[in-house]
């Protein structure tokens, strides 16, 4: 009976293999199980850039879905849908930074209400994140016709702007035309030498202006609100540490593309123009 309470009041662990395997599964086990987790999850396949980046995937959605050219101011005007797909889709397809999307009809609904002009006022100026888009390569007219698409898209019912009416006939040529011809007097005259032809002005690599006006249509849709890590205008501490590749240097990464930034910034343009954007942006932080 003694024996009995004995073995009662003893432990499970009896032998000292017991205790071997016991201190083995309870301190050695563990540890080796550790090392077999961390392993598994560092060499692991790891997941595509564009699922666990956001700001990637935000430059994925809004890379360009069409390209920009500086043009003459004679061109034919563009179609609102057309100025739409060069100029706004990049950032009211997805909605980015709050922009209504195309064909919201609740988020257009209580813009639409404000009326033509308030938009047209709005996109010209820019608003929030939304840049300024008067002086770039479209004209007011375009833009309020992307307005216009924008918002009867989304059941709106404003009227497309029409073009402006051709300048009237000035009123001394329509004198001169409509006055009766008279006998026309021949005057003998000394010939004349002829006046040495000027040799021709090259004209200008890149017109006056067009670094900004790139920089509105192409560059702005990140620089503005700082997107995927793109430095923002006028910030001098996110700037600093790029002003030491110089204008040369930084005109080339954008030739090439860096980053989210795809090669010109998704824009048609020339090196020249893309040159000048970069040397416009460096002097808001000059």
């Amino acid at each position: 009976m003694s024996d009995t309470a004995h073995e009662s009041h003893t432990g499970p662990i009896k032998t000292p293999a017991q205790l071997l395997w016991t201190s083995f599964f309870s301190f050695v086990a563990p540890i080796f199980i550790i090392i077999g987790l961390v392993y598994f999850v560092t060499s692991g396949d790891k997941p595509a850039a564009g699922a666990v980046d956001p700001e990637l995937a935000t430059a994925m959605r809004i890379q360009r879905v069409g390209s920009v050219e500086l043009r003459d101011a004679n061109r034919p005007l563009q179609a609102g849908d057309a100025v739409y797909k060069a100029q706004c889709a990049a950032c009211h397809d997805a909605g980015l930074a709050g922009a209504p999307k195309f064909g919201d009809a609740a988020a257009w609904a209580p813009r639409a209400a404000t009326g033509y002009e308030a938009l047209l006022t709005s996109s010209l100026k820019g608003k929030g994140a939304m840049g300024a888009q008067s002086g770039g390569a479209f004209s007011d007219l375009e833009i309020g016709r992307a307005v216009v698409h924008l918002v009867n898209a989304s059941g709106g019912k404003l009227a497309e702007p029409a073009e402006p009416a051709e300048p009237a006939a000035e009123p001394a040529a329509t004198a001169a035309a409509a006055a009766p011809a008279e006998a026309p007097v021949v005057v003998a005259a000394a010939p004349v030498a002829a006046a040495p032809v000027a040799a021709p002005v090259a004209s200008a690599t890149v017109a006056a202006g067009a670094g900004e006006a790139l920089y509105k249509q192409a560059c702005a849709v990140c620089h503005v609100a700082g997107v995927a890590g793109a430095p923002k205008l006028g910030d001098k501490a996110a700037w600093a540490p790029r002003l030491a590749l110089g204008l040369d240097g930084l005109t080339a990464s954008v030739i090439k593309g860096k980053g989210a930034m795809p090669p010109k910034g998704g824009a048609n343009a020339s090196d020249a123009d893309i040159k000048a954007s970069v040397e416009y942006m460096l002097a808001s932080v000059k």
